[in-house]
């Protein structure tokens, strides 16, 4: 049986992946929804109570019921890549494409279901506290009374953006940042802002999370550093990213996290304290995990391939194709 990538063409961290998977002797297909109508084409054919669907890329031609798992790593809009795109044909395309792959008795690392939810990072803040991990004071408003309030009970904050990246072409992120003690918070009413009190840091984890199992990093913050910058992608830091055992407590609520989230796999972002604490920060469901590989040499890659490459279960309802029901496991 077939795993099924669906991703941009230019993503080394799917082809870390790939390597392993073809060590294995496992069939791979990776196609990009972008491409649907130029380079990838698709049919499904519903009769007699039964369904038979069929994918094509690069003249290879895989059947959507031989697919044992569904990695969706970084895919484009389906169909965005055609010679008449428009948001119709898109639209068009998605339904056709996750429809029918949704029909199948795939593994999904991440369904795409679950994903939408995931990528809510007031949501995830929410499920963090109900799993039990700690998570910064946080407010996110637009009343600007509301903020200048919950500054003056938290006085050292950071402003982030709610959802992550701003909408541009190539998404661009946009960093953490220190608010000064004599911010102006009136422009909070023109959109939503996020606003979280500030960890005084000695390290940032990231803790990659396949299945059941988790790999934790950890990267020291430079005892010297400029303390306005709080955001690891973007500051210098000369440390490198060294494996880290989770502990127990962390681990419980990750695992919670994930069975809670209906996903197979979560980059998680914290904060770790003078006192050791791990805070909360958010969970990338599509994350990246190649760089904390090449540093710590953890296994991150192969453990993602042995996920996918598991047999699809063949009795009835004991399937991790449901989604959120069985995604992390």
């Amino acid at each position: 049986m077939t795993v099924l990538i669906l991703t941009c063409e230019e993503d080394v961290t799917a082809d870390m992946v790939v390597v392993h998977l073809n060590g294995r002797g496992v069939p791979v297909v990776r196609l990009d929804p972008a491409d649907l109508t130029a380079g990838v084409s698709l049919s499904g054919e519903y009769v007699h109570g039964r369904f038979r669907g069929h994918l094509s890329t690069g003249g290879r031609l895989v059947s959507i019921g031989g697919l044992r798992s569904v990695w969706v790593r970084r895919p484009g809009a389906p169909a965005s890549g055609a010679a008449q795109a428009s948001a119709w044909l898109t639209e068009e395309a998605s339904q056709a494409l996750y429809g029918m792959l949704r029909g199948s008795d795939a593994r999904w690392m991440n369904h795409p279901d679950a994903a939408r939810q995931a990528r809510h990072k007031p949501w995830q803040l929410r499920l963090a506290q109900r799993c039990g991990l700690p998570v910064p004071a946080t407010v996110i408003t637009t009343f600007p009374r509301a903020a200048r309030e919950f500054a003056q009970r938290f006085p050292d904050l950071v402003v982030k953006p709610v959802s992550g990246a701003h909408p541009q072409d190539p998404p661009r992120a946009v960093p953490t940042s220190r608010v000064p003690p004599d911010a102006d918070f009136s422009a909070v009413a023109f959109g939503p802002t996020l606003f979280q009190r500030r960890v005084d840091k000695r390290a940032d984890i990231r803790l990659t999370a396949v299945g059941e199992r988790l790999l934790a990093a950890r990267k020291e913050t430079d005892p010297a550093a400029d303390p306005d910058e709080v955001d690891v992608r973007f500051a210098a830091s000369a440390a490198p990213w060294k494996p880290v055992d989770v502990p127990s407590r962390t681990a419980d609520a990750v695992r919670a996290y994930l069975r809670e989230a209906g996903l197979a796999y979560g980059a998680f972002d914290f904060a770790e304290d003078a006192d050791g604490v791990w805070w909360f920060l958010e969970c990338n469901q599509s994350g990246q995990f190649g760089f904390v590989e090449v540093e710590t040499e953890q296994p991150i890659a192969r453990t993602i391939a042995e996920w996918l490459a598991r047999p699809v279960p063949t009795a009835a309802g004991a399937g991790d194709g449901n989604g959120a029901r069985t995604g992390a496991h």
